[in-house]
């Protein structure tokens, strides 16, 4: 809201002797019953000889403006999934739901005029006979009467909400204040609105204006709060409950002061019956109403814990919306577009897929589970970048002190949409090197050992992207030490052998696989290069580039990895994750959203090749041979699992043509080591991504696909696949086994030493990751953690 010709500095209060108000009232009563204020419009002419006091009281007439403008009013703000029905959350400053006056119903339309101003369609903004008989009861030592129309009402609360919006807090106290400058100001620019505005359009902008109780703004929102209906369709009790209320919201509010909110409810009835507005029969009947049988009450849910089970998702849009340019140049212009804009935001949440993620996530790690593990479930939409589901089993709380297994920290997302640090990706990570292995025109059945690996971090390659690696002993073996002698990458892949990925990468430059890690879409949420530190906003050069980095020692999040992985669904194109289809502001424009930015980043023969490796994944070798094959209806799908050393974080990320799904199961913190423990009261040896992570990605995607056109893979390029070589003999020179501890990833420390060193090293510089145990230094040992 703003005013022509604002006055600098803004006038408080101003104080008045009784003597000159008095004068100045009488005066201003008698001109006003002459026709002088209202003929003349603006001025209040003297007689001469008036009294001198009046002329300090006209002084402050003059000073006012001569115009109101009434802006937009603030106006909620309303969050739907995908199918634009389902509403999730609403935001405001003020909760209010503009409406015409025709979708206002008459018996409400008549009861604020009843009550409030009888005559309103026959005054010009100020009525002289109110304001007599309001003088006359008052100096007469009776009950106080107020003499002020709708419209000065009107007037009133748009001073109000337009300091409000400015952040104006002397404004509003002005517009409150109870002195005879204030209500000089309110008539003045009453009479100059009725001659912009009809007698409709005013009573229109009240009944949205106007506070029907705590937290309660606008005739429709009453309506929809109290009884849950639309203003269009309120009863004569119904209409006269609300209209009681405007007097003191506080006082009269119907679930504060029940008995009050009747009594005054029954003098609106009686006000409608003197004036004709209902009949004896009606009147008789409202009255015998109970209040109580009336009010049918609906919830003031206000932020992302009405979401529920969408909650995180719900303060991931929100974040976005905050932080997206699109939505205003500054923070506090997007703040305020959501709280007062009236926006209707249509995120890419489709509920029914969200509604699985919730109830998979929820009974896979249950939240008062004595193991204490965390998880998250998200999808993506390949080739589109939506964010489809989003889900965690430990419940939202954005309190400063949230409930016990509560969090406001969305696991599923970084630290600028969530707050989380990310976890480390453990094998996870391995489908890069396999693409840039490809990208370099190697095979998958390229011959490799996968005994035991030894070697110094500095004889990797690193140029250009860095001068050379730290020049220490890197040990890497795989879990249980178990696999030897000579295999193929192909099989590497399947059963996610540390020692075939070691060894891919020495033959590779690092500085290419993180170029081709970014390609495909790892997002990292840390870095430890040149000190650890979080990443709210990720580069390429974000890559941390030393030897174990090909086992997933850096931080990521089930979101980023979801949409890497669509990037190997869809032949290549990388679409960034997007939560918002549409906005639409409060006239139903559209505003311009945040776009996925969808680009041809692979090869297709590179990407469909990829995926045809970890089609393998689930056969009876590889390490999500829990799954029996795959999906339950038998779609084509393709899937990594992934585990840190120590177990202190387990992944699984698949996917099909058309959905790829990330679920990540751990501990939030990193603080401690998943071996030997239960779940459900289930025991598990290790929390492997095999373990609990594969089958609650089953689980979910099985509900999930249900509905999607059933698609294959492209065929992989024979080019890229080669020949299977006959099975070799066993290699007694690299018959040993892995050594049993240390790691090069996991948010333990593994290769890089931190905070859990015991386990060994060979990282080159720290990760900042989360907890303890997930800083990166220099050490040695080997690496048995991913799988």
């Amino acid at each position: 809201m703003a005013m022509a010709n604002p006055r600098e500095p803004r006038r408080i209060t101003r104080t008045i002797p009784a003597a000159q108000l008095i004068g100045l009232l009488l005066a201003f009563v008698l001109t006003a019953g002459a026709g002088g204020v209202i003929a003349a419009g603006l001025v209040i002419p003297l007689a001469s000889g008036v009294n001198t006091a009046v002329d300090t009281g006209v002084e402050v007439f003059d000073e006012v403006p001569a115009e109101l403008v009434p802006g937009p009013l603030s106006e909620q703000s309303q969050i739907y999934a995908s199918d634009g029905k389902t509403k999730l959350a609403t935001f405001y400053a003020q909760n209010r739901i503009v409406v015409p006056l025709d979708k206002v119903s008459a018996h409400m339309r008549n009861a604020v005029i009843a009550i409030e101003d009888e005559r309103f369609y026959e005054h010009g903004g100020v009525d002289p006979e109110g304001i007599s008989r309001a003088a006359l009861q008052n100096f007469g030592g009776g009950a106080t009467q107020g003499a002020s129309t709708l419209t000065q009402q009107y007037v009133k609360n748009v001073l109000i909400e337009e300091a409000d919006r400015s952040g104006d807090t002397f404004g509003i106290l002005e517009a409150r204040e109870d002195s005879l400058t204030r209500k000089l100001r309110e008539a003045k620019l009453a009479i100059a609105l009725e001659k912009e505005m009809s007698k409709d359009e005013i009573l229109q902008g009240y009944l949205n204006i106007a506070q029907f109780g705590r937290s309660v703004y606008g005739v429709e929102t009453a309506a929809q709060h109290y009884f849950n209906k639309s203003s269009s369709k309120l009863s004569v009790v119904e209409a006269a409950t609300i209209a009681g209320i405007t007097k003191a919201p506080g006082q009269f509010d119907p679930l504060e002061n029940p008995e009050k909110a009747e009594v005054r409810r029954n003098l609106v009835i009686g006000k409608m019956w003197q004036l004709g507005y209902i009949t004896t029969e009606e009147r008789d009947q409202a009255l015998a109403t109970k209040l109580s049988d009336s009010l049918h009450v609906q919830p003031l849910d206000v932020g992302c814990e009405s979401a529920k089970g969408a909650a995180f998702f719900c303060d991931y849009v929100i974040k976005e919306v905050m932080s997206s340019p699109e939505f205003g140049k500054t923070r506090d212009e997007r703040s305020s577009l959501l709280y007062r804009g009236g926006l209707k935001i249509i995120t890419t949440l489709d509920i029914k897929k969200q509604r699985a993620a919730e109830a998979t996530i929820n009974d896979a790690v249950p939240a008062n589970d004595p193991s204490q593990l965390e998880g998250a479930i998200t999808s993506v939409e390949p080739g589109t970048g939506k964010i489809l589901a989003m889900a965690q089993n430990i419940p939202y709380d954005a309190g400063a002190e949230p409930a016990a297994r509560h969090t406001s920290l969305n696991y599923s997302a970084d630290n600028a949409h969530g707050g989380s640090r990310g976890f480390q990706a453990g094998s996870n990570f391995k489908p890069y090197i396999l693409a840039e292995w490809l990208r370099s025109g190697r095979q998958l059945y390229d011959p490799i050992s996968a005994s035991a690996y030894s070697t110094l971090s500095s004889s990797f390659q690193v140029k250009p992207c860095k001068q050379s690696l730290a020049n220490t002993p890197w040990n890497v073996g795989n879990v249980e030490g178990s696999t030897t002698g000579m295999t193929d990458v192909l099989t590497g892949t399947f059963q996610s052998l540390n020692t075939v990925y070691a060894r891919m990468s020495h033959e590779l430059n690092l500085c290419d696989v993180a170029s081709t890690a970014w390609d495909a879409g790892f997002r990292p949420t840390t870095s430890s290069d040149p000190a650890p530190r979080l990443i709210d906003v990720p580069k390429e050069t974000d890559i941390d580039v030393f030897a174990p980095m090909v086992l997933g020692t850096q931080s990521t999040t089930p979101v980023y990895q979801a949409a890497s992985y669509a990037t190997f669904a869809s032949g290549g194109i990388y679409c960034a994750p997007v939560a918002i289809l549409e906005v639409r502001e409060r006239d139903g424009a559209k505003m311009k959203v945040p776009g996925s930015d969808c680009k041809q980043t692979l090869e297709p023969a590179v990407a469909n090749t990829v995926a045809f490796a970890m089609t393998k994944v689930f056969g009876s070798t590889g390490t999500a041979w829990k799954l029996g094959g795959g999906l339950s209806d038998g779609r084509p799908a393709a899937g990594k699992t992934g585990t840190t050393d120590n177990a202190f974080q387990s992944w699984f990320t698949g996917y099909t043509p058309n959905l790829s799904t990330s679920v990540w199961i751990g501990e939030a913190n990193g603080n401690f080591k998943h071996f030997d423990f239960y779940v459900k009261g289930q025991f598990y040896e290790a929390l492997y991504g095999g373990e609990i992570a594969a089958p609650t990605w089953k689980t979910y995607m099985d509900q999930a696909v249900v509905g999607l056109p059933v698609k294959t893979f492209p065929a992989p390029d024979p080019n890229l696949v080669g020949q299977k070589a006959a099975p070799p003999k066993s290699d007694k020179n690299d018959d040993e086994e892995g050594d049993s501890n240390g790691g090069g990833s996991g948010d333990e420390g593994g290769s890089e030493g931190g905070n859990s060193g015991d386990t060994g090293g060979g990282g080159d510089g720290g990760n900042a990751g989360n907890g303890n145990g997930n800083g990166n230094g220099n050490g040695n040992g080997g690496n048995n953690g991913n799988d």
